[in-house]
């Protein structure tokens, strides 16, 4: 039995409807895999790129946190180096003033002479010469005079040998100086500095620890002493 043409279009339709339907399912499979992938690498380069971002402002910070630390580092050794340098001038001023005061020691002439004494039997006891040269300051001329007699005497009676001691008349110590002697030997080659500027400078050398625990007091810091 032969279709009409009404059959045969509709039967042309209706595979037409068919096709149409599958394709659009199709698609919309086609398209909802599409977004899932979409939506899964969107989700990966975003998850990708936070940590990225966090991993630079981790890296920021530590960078902040290290320079707040050397900066910080910096300000605490220049407060150190002020207060150390505070202290060093305090203590150079507490030994100025103690060097100003040295002037007022020589004006107890018996024990002043007592003292010339005794640094120049030191200063003749260091070179063990057989002659030596003073120097002095112009005022103490008589003092030393008086003293060389006893200081020859107390050599010769320690070492077994004399000494002869010249005082130089004509190339006198600094009216400036505070007092004591310079002594030299063989033409100048030889010089001891004895005078009481340069005793206290010795002195102050080497009690300096024992200065700054009294005026800063002790060392926290400090694990051995001498």
């Amino acid at each position: 039995m032969s279709l009409s043409d009404d059959d045969v279009q509709k039967q042309i339709n209706h595979m037409m409807a068919f096709i149409e339907q599958e394709a659009n399912e199709k698609v919309e499979e086609i398209d909802a895999k599409a977004e899932e992938e979409f939506n899964i690498e969107k989700g990966r380069l975003v998850q990708e790129q936070r940590l990225k971002i966090m991993e630079y402002f981790d890296k920021k910070e530590k960078q902040v946190e290290l320079q707040r630390k050397i900066q910080s580092s910096n300000m605490l050794n220049q407060a150190r180096l002020k207060v150390l340098k505070a202290r060093e001038d305090h203590i150079r001023g507490v030994l100025d003033e103690a060097k100003k005061k040295l002037h007022t020691k020589t004006k107890d002439t018996t024990h002043y002479q007592d003292v010339l004494k005794n640094l120049i039997l030191q200063a003749v006891f260091q070179l063990l010469e057989n002659e030596v040269s003073i120097r002095c300051r112009k005022q103490d001329l008589n003092l030393v005079e008086n003293v060389l007699g006893t200081v020859a005497k107390e050599y010769q009676d320690r070492v077994g040998k004399s000494v002869k001691i010249v005082v130089e008349k004509d190339n006198y110590l600094s009216p400036d100086c505070a007092g004591g002697i310079e002594l030299t030997a063989q033409k100048g080659k030889i010089k001891i500095n004895n005078t009481l500027e340069s005793r206290l400078e010795m002195i102050s050398q080497q009690l300096l620890p024992e200065i700054r625990e009294t005026l800063f007091g002790s060392n926290p810091n400090r694990k051995f002493k001498d």
